[in-house]
């Protein structure tokens, strides 16, 4: 009874704030009146099939594997830090620059990121145009992508 109570209040901390540790995963619940190890947090984020997710915020959050939520893995962030030559502004705009052969792969990428005001995303074979309302959207979506390149 106590795990699947845990659980259920697991799941309902992740969907309602951005929790990007298991030490504030475990604060969270130990407001909540759960005494809780490290370790049962561990087992309990992988029983439950937990990732961390890009938010709309730029910082990583716990979410649930198949939600609605597109889910961004360490392997695409490795390789989008492998191929990435650079991420520049054009007015409205966001040229990235790839190793050739990459485009498809980086525009897949930045489509799960859930960029703030992404209207549009395509590629060629060495590039990724990302198209926004506004230069403001834009130059923030440059520092962001260029923050995962560090």
């Amino acid at each position: 009874m106590a795990r699947s109570s845990r659980q259920s209040k697991i799941l309902e901390l992740i969907s309602t704030k951005e929790i990007e540790t298991q030490d504030e995963l475990a604060r969270e619940l130990k407001n909540a009146n759960f005494e809780i190890t490290q370790a049962t947090i561990s087992r309990d984020i992988k029983e439950l099939g937990l990732t961390k997710i890009l938010s709309s915020s730029g910082k990583y959050k716990y979410a649930i594997l198949g939600s609605e939520t597109q889910v961004v893995s360490n392997k695409y962030i490795t390789i989008f830090k492998e191929c990435v030559i650079s991420v520049k502004p054009a007015l409205n705009l966001a040229v990235v620059k790839t190793i050739k052969g990459m485009g498809a792969s980086v525009c897949s990428f930045v489509d799960k990121l859930n960029l703030a005001e992404l209207m549009g995303v395509t590629y060629g074979d060495d590039t990724v145009l990302l198209v926004f309302p506004s230069t403001t959207f834009a130059t923030e979506a440059v520092s962001t992508l260029g923050q995962l390149m560090a």
